[in-house]
């Protein structure tokens, strides 16, 4: 389980023991047990089958797991824990991969499930050697930004079931709560009737969320454009930009141009490209997309708007929020087998039928 300090890692780990209700060990290496049991009364915890640790010494820390026999154990952080057997300081490489192959032991000798939380790098990626996630069943990253309340939790690994999946949270003063409708939650503060917005919905894992596309177009003032993006590909906006220019004829290289999708999501979706296209020619010509309609398609090269996956899981997400109506590519609908039918669909091939659409 990894994630930026202070994103809420130990605050998480301690809601799972609370709900485990099974014999567990809480190892914190970092914190004093005192400061993790004043974290469980605030978050109004109690349980008698969980028990704390503040040791970070690895030899001692498998004897409290031999003793105590738990069936979850938390290391808090992994990055703490040392052997006497390497010479070294704790959070080196060979100091976590010496720990986490002796806990990896004990998990298979003991039946015992551990969840190991680590620190990551300014590149996002947990710190120590990379065969650490190699060597576990699942990798979890808890991401967020500190402008927001809400938590995301991506699985970049599972053995047991889907990667990329996501839970949503918000931080609240009890702790992370579950957020049971994530599109209703990016989707609050939406603007309407302003042109520059454009509405999609993406798949995350295996859930459907509705996230709203922000462009600003506007011309360049200091010489060179700027391309400034949040929780979208920069290099992927670049190649929008220029199916813009050449297949649109709608012109870009003069123009700042600002890509936002509001909520500090981050979207690797390529389905984002239709809503994305759409925003930035909105704000361009200052002309808005209508608010009960939704964007969906990934746009290639020549300016063809392809089929995406999981097309009727979109849209049942879209129908159940309002929407009254849905760009789609053509050939990707004329495969979905069942769509909702309260839509008004347009069957789209290029990004110049989506012009004519909305914009003629």
């Amino acid at each position: 389980l990894g994630g930026n300090p202070g994103i809420g890692k130990s605050t998480l780990a301690l809601q799972m023991l609370g709900k485990v209700k099974k014999p567990s060990l809480y190892i914190s290496a970092e914190e004093s047990a005192d400061q993790i049991a004043m974290r469980a009364k605030r978050l109004q915890i109690s349980s008698s089958e969980m028990q704390l640790s503040g040791e970070n010494h690895i030899e001692d820390i498998l004897e409290q797991i031999i003793l105590i026999k738990p069936e979850f154990v938390i290391i808090d952080s992994i990055q703490t824990v040392y052997s006497d057997s390497i010479d070294s300081l704790p959070g080196s490489v060979s100091q976590i991969r010496e720990s986490g192959q002796q806990l990896l032991q004990i998990c298979k000798e003991r039946g015992v499930t551990i969840i190991l939380i680590g620190h990551v790098t300014k590149e996002g990626i947990i710190a120590g050697p990379r065969m650490l996630e190699h060597m576990v069943d699942t990798v979890l990253y808890l991401e967020g930004d500190d402008r927001y309340d809400h938590r995301i939790l991506r699985a970049v690994k599972n053995r047991f079931g889907a990667t990329n999946e996501v839970g949503i949270f918000q931080m609240q003063s009890q702790g992370l709560i579950e957020v049971e409708n994530p599109s209703e939650l990016f989707l609050a503060e939406r603007s309407v009737d302003v042109a520059g917005t454009a509405i999609f919905p993406s798949i995350e894992g295996t859930r459907p969320i509705l996230v709203e596309v922000q462009a600003l177009v506007s011309n360049a003032s200091f010489g060179t454009p700027q391309r400034n993006v949040n929780g979208f590909d920069l290099r992927r906006l670049s190649m929008l930009l220029a199916v813009l220019e050449r297949r649109l004829k709608l012109p870009m290289g003069t123009r700042d141009t600002f890509v936002n999708l509001v909520g500090g999501l981050r979207i690797d979706d390529p389905a984002a490209d239709l809503a994305v296209i759409g925003a930035i020619a909105s704000s361009a010509l200052d002309k808005p997309i209508p608010q009960d309609m939704i964007l969906i398609g990934e746009v290639g090269l020549a300016g063809e708007v392809r089929s995406v996956s999981q097309l009727e899981k979109r849209l049942i997400e879209s129908q159940t929020l309002g929407f009254k109506s849905a760009i789609v590519p053509k050939f990707g609908f004329k495969k979905a087998s069942q769509t909702p039918e309260n839509i008004k669909y347009y069957q789209v091939d290029s990004v110049k039928k989506v012009f004519d659409l909305i914009f003629a």
